[in-house]
């Protein structure tokens, strides 16, 4: 990382003291910036509290200068559930279950959101209509075009939106970025990300299944389809259900994706993409994929790749390539990086290890939107709306191909990328692993995606002629939202 590099993002990422407001590239103060919160207090509210959104309130509370007021669940047993401990640390804290009543209260500086994915940019948008800046949790859309109106939303209304991607407050992932740019490695060829994280079956639910009576199911819908629960858990396993989940590829990976677009500088989504895979292994209530492979080409493109199944049917660790199972590995001419969020190393051409980057794994991230929620500055931001936006979208894409594939065999999904090695390395493998996993190849099939081209200006898919491929992914870039559960066009 240059000089000039390293005093910009300690900028950025220092919280300074309760009464200093940096204003970026001015170093002026501003006092008239500050929220109007006991004693110059950033008072922060946090929406979905079942695991995610109880650490977010934990790490928020513990900020010099931040209090803790507010807290929101749909579900009555967690929100009583998870604000004890926390009223044992930070006093007492205010209760909702509907976030609109949350929304109305004028003592509130910021949300903090880690709901499902469905409610992610709608909950954002209407907190910065309502006068509140937002730290929301990846992906943060359900779909392309809301994400698009949420970074609409965040510049018309002036608030400081901060997506959850804490890599990007990862002083390592920022030296080891700024090493590949300057060439030591020579051209960097292809970014490849990985997602190898177990997941098991969510089991097979015999019909309907009872709404928990502390739910108030209508509000955990939201926008999404009010229809009957069709699994075992209402919880979590929502991330495999399309109404309200994207798969691993927008959950995990939405942090692997947004490192690989960053490291290429690619400030756009891409011109083409194509996704295969399927969900092997075991017959449940989850529809999306548990392997996955998706291509975006830019130039250099991105190859990424989602495992749920273990190395082995009767190995249950992970698989790894070059020693990374969540991560990226950067192919440059000569050598490359695998790691992550945390750190990595370099590797020479002879697969030998030569520099070691160390980081956190972004723990100044919270801190971070503290300081560009008192700067008033989205510059201050290391994960702005609009790098979130970009990152989500690169999912989005890959699952709109996917939801569109028809099933064939594995033999001729090799035949079909024979041209292209990189994609034919990467099926080998795929291929490869599910054998080790006892799935029969033969009589298995493979979803197979068609490539997508993406008009990337009005960020909807090419169409040539009525009802073709792009025509129908189109159809996917927006949900169908349920009344009063509605995202404006002009948020």
């Amino acid at each position: 990382m240059t000089a000039l590099d390293r005093r910009s993002f300690i900028k950025r990422t220092t919280l300074g003291g309760a009464g200093i407001l940096l204003m970026a590239g001015s170093g002026r103060v501003d006092i008239h910036a500050r929220p109007l919160g006991a004693n110059g207090d950033i008072r922060i509210a946090v929406a979905g509290l079942n695991s995610r959104g109880f650490y977010l309130a934990e790490k928020f509370a513990a900020l010099p200068g931040v209090r803790l007021v507010a807290l929101c669940d749909p579900d009555e047993e967690i929100l009583q559930r998870q604000a004890l401990p926390l009223e044992e640390r930070f006093g007492k804290l205010a209760r909702y279950k509907d976030i609109r009543k949350l929304l109305e209260q004028k003592d509130i500086d910021a949300l903090a959101i880690a709901t499902p994915n469905h409610w992610h940019a709608l909950m954002a948008i209407w907190a910065v209509q309502s006068g509140k800046d937002v730290y929301v949790e990846k992906p943060v859309s359900h779909n392309i075009w809301e994400g698009r109106r949420l970074v609409e939303a965040a510049r018309r209304h002036g608030r400081i939106v901060q997506a959850g991607m804490q890599s990007r407050s990862d002083p390592g992932v920022h030296e080891v970025f700024e090493y590949l740019r300057e060439g030591h490695l020579g051209r960097i060829k292809l970014a490849r990300g990985f997602c190898y994280k177990r997941r098991a079956s969510i089991g097979l639910a015999q019909g309907p299944q009872p709404i928990p009576a502390s739910i108030d199911y209508d509000l955990w819908s939201g926008p999404a389809p009010l229809q009957p629960l069709r699994r075992k858990s209402l919880h979590y396993d929502w991330h495999w259900m399309w109404e309200t989940g994207n798969g691993d590829i927008n959950n995990q990976a939405t942090h692997e994706l947004d490192m690989c677009r960053w490291l290429l500088r690619h400030n756009r989504l891409p011109e083409k993409v194509t996704s295969f895979g399927g969900r092997y292994g075991y017959l449940d209530d989850g529809v999306t994929p548990n392997t996955q492979i998706a291509l975006f080409e830019y130039d250099p493109p991105i190859l990424f790749e989602v495992r749920g199944l273990p190395r082995a049917a009767a190995d249950p660790a992970m698989d790894v390539y070059r020693g990374v199972r969540i991560g990226i590995v950067v192919e440059c001419e000569n050598g490359c990086f695998a790691g992550g969020s945390g750190g990595g190393w370099i590797y020479d051409r002879d697969g030998q290890r030569v520099k070691q980057f160390v980081g956190d794994g972004g723990e100044g991230h919270l801190a971070n939107f503290i300081a560009a929620v008192r700067s008033r500055d989205s510059r201050v931001l290391n994960g702005d709306i609009l790098e979130g936006h970009l990152s989500s979208a690169l999912g989005h894409m890959a699952n709109i191909s996917y939801r569109l594939g028809q099933s064939l065999q594995q033999d001729a999904l090799r035949g079909g990328w024979a041209d292209h090695p990189l994609v034919n390395d990467a099926i080998a493998r795929f291929q490869e692993h599910l054998a080790a996993n006892g799935v029969e190849l033969s009589a298995t099939p493979v979803v197979c995606g068609p490539t997508l081209e993406f008009k990337r200006k009005q960020e909807l898919f090419k169409t040539d002629t009525p009802f073709d491929m792009g025509y129908w992914a189109n159809q996917l870039v927006k949900d169908a939202y349920r009344l009063p559960y509605v995202i404006d066009e002009k948020a």
